[in-house]
């Protein structure tokens, strides 16, 4: 009998992921998420390391280990590489794309050679997965379901030992392990007009420093193809890293060496690459980032940029009007919109407040959407079913009719109409429709026949701030059963209410792995925050919830309408 092949574990604090899977989602009773949503904690995550391939293993034996060693990356996966042929060692390419599968357990392998058979010389083992999603070389992930195959070639060896000859660049990974191996970042790009960091996330592999693998993916790397259009980069394609690393101090404080192009940058134009750095480096612990060139030091400032920090308070339109909850469910009023949704002849079904307070986009309960201020109610769109408005940071209320997405509208201002060109082509309808706090980002979500899935575009802009058109629609996941709710949280993740047929709870992070859990009986809205615990669910019975560890727990009771906050 052979011996079991071994499998070690080292031990890393991280910070706290947000694991793909919706196994064991409940269909019924209260409430009881599994883990809770965003908690950026530390927690004590073990990597596993494999075991080299051992004496007399066959072909079949030898590919499963060599997948198996697919969750070891150190020394550019060294343990997987000892699974190799001397020749094919050095072209393989295991950093350039992972196959995330379902489980271990789902793959099937066939092998054109017995286990027993003594005198082959070569064998083929044919692979099948069930694969969820993929990472490209760049770190960026996408969702990809269905089956995938692979073919490895083997040859027996001097001593007699199998080893793989020929197979595809990059690895493989079951969902589970994916998140002990791989870590989330986020590169940093900015807005068009300076005043905004926006996240573009990336896996990468674990390893003890992960600053020299995010600069050089910043500096020499581009956004994901979908966010291009809707984002700048202070690094130009003449600026590169100079040398092989990052080196971080003792204090977090991290010295780039940049070419010596950079030289000719700008005050400003070296403010906004520390600044970009900086900030993206932050996901790896970097507290400072200081530049040089050829060893000495390159001044470099920051420049401000705006966090849209959004007060937490609940906004909820209730028997006693429009306002922020209070203790003790009081209502405190919202500068002069609170009196001016008091007057509107119908009634609201929907109310989106910008970030200072001073403009809401309201649907009326007869379906028509106006701009609240103090003291004016302006109407602006009439058409025949419409979702709920968005507000843009901009001032821009956008609108769109639900069996229409390509008629999409922003509307500024001065009551003028600025048609969104290439908004979700190919969709037959859409449902919930939110730009984000940053203006750079618009999510939805669109059915196409019987599929419903969540999406983001890019958003381009005039010279006056006006929505012009969308980027390429890019899928970032779908959803069971008719939507009720979309809302952003934080600025990497959107949050999903639907029904299938009870009440699911599903995130989505742009670029990273899908979470579902039971949501609150009766959900029909949702309320998104700057972080997970500012989160609210309204309940048909006119409950709003919020999201306690593992539970979901009444905070408000008797709310009409959940209000929304721009850009959330």
């Amino acid at each position: 009998m052979r011996p079991r092949r071994g499998i070690r574990l080292l031990a890393i604090a991280v910070a706290g992921l947000l694991l793909a899977g919706c196994s064991g989602l409940p269909t019924s009773g209260p409430p009881n998420p599994g883990l809770t949503i965003g908690d950026d904690g530390q927690e004590q995550i073990f990597i596993p390391t494999a075991s080299d391939p051992q004496p007399g293993d066959s072909p079949e034996q030898i590919v499963k280990g060599f997948l198996e060693a697919s969750m070891t990356p150190t020394s550019n996966w060294d343990t997987a590489q000892k699974y190799l042929t001397d020749g094919f060692r050095g072209t393989w390419k295991p950093g350039s794309s992972v196959t995330i599968d379902e489980s271990v357990t789902t793959r099937e392998f066939t092998s054109t050679v017995k286990a027993d058979d003594k005198s082959a010389k070569s064998a083929e083992v044919h692979a099948q997965f069930q694969q969820v999603a993929s990472v490209d070389a760049s770190g960026a992930y996408t969702g990809d379901s269905g089956t995938a195959k692979a073919t490895y070639k083997l040859k027996r060896e001097k001593g007699g030992e199998w080893r793989i000859s020929e197979a595809s660049d990059g690895i493989v990974l079951d969902a589970p392990t994916f998140p002990r191996v791989y870590q989330k970042y986020t590169l940093k790009y900015f807005d068009p007009g300076w005043k905004h960091l926006v996240p573009d996330v990336r896996w990468f592999p674990r390893r003890p420093s992960m600053a020299t693998t995010i600069a050089r993916a910043l500096i020499s790397g581009k956004p994901s193809e979908w966010l291009t259009p809707a984002v700048r980069s202070a690094f130009t394609g003449d600026i590169s890293l100079a040398g092989d690393a990052v080196t971080v101090d003792s204090s977090q404080v991290a010295t780039v060496a940049l070419s010596r192009t950079a030289m000719s940058a700008s005050a400003i134009d070296l403010s906004r690459m520390r600044t970009q750095l900086e900030s993206s480096l932050a996901g790896a612990g970097v507290s400072e980032v200081r530049f040089t060139v050829d060893g000495a030091p390159l001044e470099a400032g920051l420049v401000p940029v705006d966090e849209n920090v959004v007060d937490p308070g609940v906004l909820v339109l209730t028997d006693d009007g429009f306002g922020r909850i209070l203790s003790g469910d009081g209502v405190e009023p919202v500068g002069g919109l609170t009196a001016q949704i008091a007057k509107m002849a119908v009634p609201p079904a929907a109310i989106d407040v910008s970030l200072d307070a001073t403009l809401a986009a309201v649907q009326l309960r007869d379906g028509d959407v106006a701009a609240i201020s103090s003291g004016e109610q302006t109407a602006l769109d009439d058409r025949d079913d419409l979702i709920e408005p968005s507000l843009d940071p901009f001032g821009y209320v956008w609108t769109v009719p639900d069996d229409a997405p390509a008629m999409l509208v922003a509307w500024g201002s001065d009551r003028g109409q600025h048609p969104i060109a290439n908004a979700w082509p190919g969709a037959d309808s859409i449902s919930q429709l939110r730009v984000s706090a940053d203006g750079t980002r618009v999510a939805a979500v669109v059915s196409t026949g019987s599929q419903r899935t969540v999406v983001v575009a890019g958003i381009v802009r005039g010279q006056n701030s006006e929505p012009v058109e969308l980027g390429a629609p890019h899928t970032i996941g779908e959803v069971t059963g008719a939507s009720r709710g979309l809302a952003w949280f934080g600025s990497d993740t959107l949050a999903v209410i639907s029904s299938t047929p009870d009440p699911v709870f599903t995130t989505f992070v742009i670029g990273g792995p899908v979470s579902a859990f039971a949501a609150p009986d009766g959900a029909v809205a949702i309320a998104g925050a700057k972080t997970p615990t500012g989160l609210r669910v309204l309940s048909s019975d006119g409950s709003v919830y919020a999201q306690r560890g593992s539970s979901w727990q009444i905070a408000v009771q008797s709310a009409r309408v959940l209000g929304t906050r721009a850009g959330y």
